[in-house]
């Protein structure tokens, strides 16, 4: 049984993973074996450096602006350089810009469908070429509970999100066949430094939790189980399938 969430020797690549989410995804890909590499924008990232040193993990960071296109341009193949395969990739990276619909700039706009929609299917172009001949890949993209309903003063990420959803079973219907998993985890309120500023407001920190059935917020290693599900030959025969990872938010 346990062979079928072995990932040892695999090589991942997961965007954002300097902190949050992506930092959990990164060091728990890492423990169950992979060989990870992390693109992030920040050019500091020793602590999460250290912590994979302290793990004898093969370690790649590649600091990078993933709204630039040429900054995206070899991306996945530098990965494959240097580790010599690339056999997951976790669509990560992202942000949340907060401004009533009414006064959204479009430059704002631009940042959040780059970031958020674009960036992700050029990625995952990127890395299919190279899981193609391979006849191997998983690619999981991470979208949200805003991936179905509306948001309110986030349109740029809700709208993004939702496209998301799409463009994830768009791959999985033309990839499938060619041995590439594509499918997508969508997190609820995680206890991130994303959500920090909602739930740095008690009353309403208090409103959102009673929302939730499992009557608490995500923790970061809550998302790593059903990433190992879906990066691992436990998923084999699911393609285009949204993971929701969200305390029972969406079942109510």
């Amino acid at each position: 049984m346990s062979a079928l969430f072995d990932i040892s020797g695999q090589v991942a690549l997961v965007t954002g993973g300097r902190r949050g989410l992506g930092r959990a995804m990164a060091l728990g890909m890492a423990d169950a074996g992979a060989r990870v590499a992390v693109v992030a924008a920040s050019s500091e990232a020793s602590d999460l450096q250290r912590e994979l040193a302290g793990r004898g993990v093969d370690f790649l960071y590649i600091q990078a602006d993933l709204t630039r296109r040429n900054e995206r341009e070899g991306l996945v193949s530098r990965v494959v350089e240097h580790f010599g395969r690339l056999d997951i990739l976790v669509n990560n990276a992202g942000l949340q810009q907060k401004r009533s619909a009414v006064d959204y700039a479009t430059d704002a706009w631009d940042v959040d469908i780059e970031l958020l929609l674009t960036a992700v299917l050029d990625l995952s172009q990127q890395a299919a070429r190279h899981m193609i001949p391979q006849g191997y890949g998983k690619i999981v993209q991470i979208a949200s509970i805003s991936s179905f309903q509306g948001a309110r003063n986030i349109i740029g990420y809700s709208t993004a999100k939702h496209g998301l959803v799409g463009l994830t079973k768009c791959l999985a219907n033309e990839w499938a066949a060619l041995g590439i998993n594509v499918n997508a985890i969508a997190p609820g309120i995680f206890e991130t430094d994303m959500a920090a500023q909602t739930l740095a407001d008690p009353i309403k920190t208090a409103e959102l939790k009673g929302r939730v059935p499992a009557g608490r917020f995500g923790a970061p290693e809550d998302i790593v189980g059903p990433l190992l599900f879906l990066v691992s030959n436990a998923s084999r025969h699911v393609h285009g399938h949204v993971l929701l990872v969200d305390g029972g938010w969406m079942g109510r």
